[in-house]
């Protein structure tokens, strides 16, 4: 193929500059008597960028390959029976917080009331920030229950400040529980969750147990089944891995018990970022106290059912870290008390979420660093390019196989068919959580943006037109214009014969057209089932520890 033939490909503005500069590029005899390549100052200020991101994605990848390894060496450590049990079970305050929930409240304070646990040892808080019908419909659901002799209050704000951090202080300031437990508006707690988790806190240096989340959704779509895939990723191995080995792991904001004096002496719930519940398990953490992790015990909640949705609670979760990691890395990393290897864990897991615009700058760079690294021979881009992309990439994969495996020994490989459709999703995340990612560096604010919740859960159920369903905006645009420039350079991978990295271009081009897609024909397309069918679903193998 001829130097013309690959610039026909580009706009003649831009190529015709980096033609001229090819044609200053130099070409020497190597030992084997043929043409060795030599890079001139426009190549490099291309190759430097493009190697410099990939290694710092690769970075990230091999985290992700370490998690998996420490998760399985540490398999003897474990959450197993409590050391001991109380004799008089401790009085628990469980705090609801809900913000125009009006479609899932009922359903959540019914679980709650459903609790095995001794009613004078029991305080319920409806913790409402609402501001449509959601305040009658909980006020409601609250009487109902009470004249059932539930004890549970209802209390409402007339201002949200703080968002859910300031809700659960002010109910906290309220409360006459030892312990906290909580729980978001799309969970239902099973009736033995208290029972369960209780006996670990005579441990007195134990300041919080989170459980795992299930999803009572996960076949609603095939989006929920993505979604359900990437947070048992989290759940599994993430918090698996670093529980096992003695790591810092973060309190998810629901679904968990906190013992109050632990949230007191570590300075409270405070707002300052989105990750309320990250801010404070790393403070808690810092200041002494212990965290349990058990993953056997499963508390069924309600995955987003719309693209835009999940991008919503996505991007709150990216910018949130980023946020914690400026506030509390400074302070940990100046930490003597705290080994190296969990400053590396906790570096890597409150900056992830870099690696968003880091895959926008490498849409930027794939294309001229493809054409520079064209004429240096498949060779070079196959012992360079080719473990970049492996560390990167297939770090996901694999990562989230293992999860699967964990959870579903029997019928794990079935994931197998759909994880390039997984990782293309997390590609096509990038836009959105890139401004998020951007807008935490930058030290912009703002507003907690809830995730909607519809009360779905069998296929076939339709969300409709709903005052909840956020707005299509911008982003989807860019996501279709950005698939497209992929796809373009798929089709110049194949006609430079750079086959190696086709399938790595074609993870970005479905990634952007799928999140694109889905978000501009939200709830267009729900597939129903047989009412039978659930019957015949795997379900999760009991993990321990």
């Amino acid at each position: 193929m001829t130097l013309a033939s690959l610039l026909a490909f580009a706009p003649s503005g831009f190529w015709q500059y980096v033609q001229q500069q090819w044609l200053n590029t130099t070409f020497t005899v190597g030992a084997s008597g043929g043409p060795l390549y030599q890079p001139n100052a426009f190549d490099l200020s291309l190759l430097i960028p493009y190697f410099t991101v990939l290694t710092i994605l690769a970075f990230y990848g091999c985290h992700r390959y370490a998690l998996v390894f420490f998760y399985y060496k540490n398999r003897g450590r474990r959450a197993k029976e409590p050391a001991a049990r109380f004799t008089e079970l401790p009085r628990v305050t469980v705090q609801l917080p809900i913000y125009n929930e009006q479609f899932v409240v009922a359903r959540l304070v019914e679980a709650v009331c459903r609790l095995d646990y001794p009613r004078d040892r029991l305080e319920i808080q409806l913790l409402d920030d609402s501001t449509d019908e959601t305040t009658a419909v909980a006020q409601e659901v609250v009487r109902r229950f009470a004249e059932q002799g539930f004890p549970i209050v209802f209390l409402h704000r007339d201002n949200r400040a703080g968002f859910k951090a300031g809700a659960l202080q002010a109910g906290m300031e309220a409360a006459h529980g030892e312990f906290i437990a909580i729980f978001d508006a799309d969970f239902v707690p099973p009736p033995d969750f208290l029972r369960r988790t209780m006996d670990f806190f005579t441990d007195p240096k134990l300041a919080m147990v989170q459980t795992r989340w299930g999803y009572i959704n996960r076949d609603y779509s095939w989006l929920t089944r993505i979604e359900a895939i990437l947070l048992d990723g989290h759940f599994v191995l993430e918090h698996g891995a670093r529980y096992r080995t003695g790591l810092f792991f973060n309190f998810n904001g629901t679904a968990g018990v906190w013992r109050r004096a632990a949230i007191e002496s570590a300075g409270g719930w405070q707002h300052d970022t989105l990750t309320e519940d990250t801010d404070l398990s790393y403070r808690a953490q810092l200041a002494g106290w212990k965290f349990l992790y058990l993953p056997e015990v499963e508390c069924p909640s309600e995955l987003p059912a719309e693209m835009n949705a999940f991008k919503v609670q996505q991007a709150r979760w990216a910018k949130g870290l980023i946020q914690t990691s400026r506030k509390i890395l400074p302070r940990l990393l100046r930490r003597k008390d705290v080994s190296r290897h969990q400053k590396i864990e906790a570096w890597c897991h409150l900056t992830a979420n870099i690696s968003y615009p880091l895959m926008i700058a490498l849409c930027a760079l794939v294309l001229p660093a493809m054409i520079v690294r064209f004429y240096q021979g498949w060779f070079q881009m196959l012992y360079i390019d080719l473990p970049l992309f492996i560390a990167s990439s297939f770090s996901i994969s694999s990562f989230y196989l293992a999860a699967q495996r964990e959870l579903y020994p029997k019928s794990w490989w079935k994931t197998v068919l759909i994880m390039p459709v997984v990782m293309g999703v997390g590609i096509g995340l990038a836009v959105t959580n890139s401004r998020a990612v951007l807008e935490a560096l930058l030290g912009i604010k703002s507003s907690f943006r809830r995730t909607p919740k519809f009360g779905l859960q069998a296929r076939g159920q339709k969300v409709g037109k709903s005052k909840y369903r956020r707005r299509t905006g911008w982003a989807p645009l860019i996501e279709l214009a950005l698939g497209g420039i992929f796809f373009w350079v798929a089709i110049f991978a194949w006609q430079c014969a750079n086959f190696i990295t086709i399938p790595f271009i074609l993870l970005f081009v479905m990634g952007f057209w799928i999140t694109g897609l889905a978000s501009l024909l939200q709830g267009r397309f729900h597939r129903r089932r047989p009412a039978a069918a659930a019957a015949d679903e795997p379900q999760p193998a009991v993990l321990a520890g």
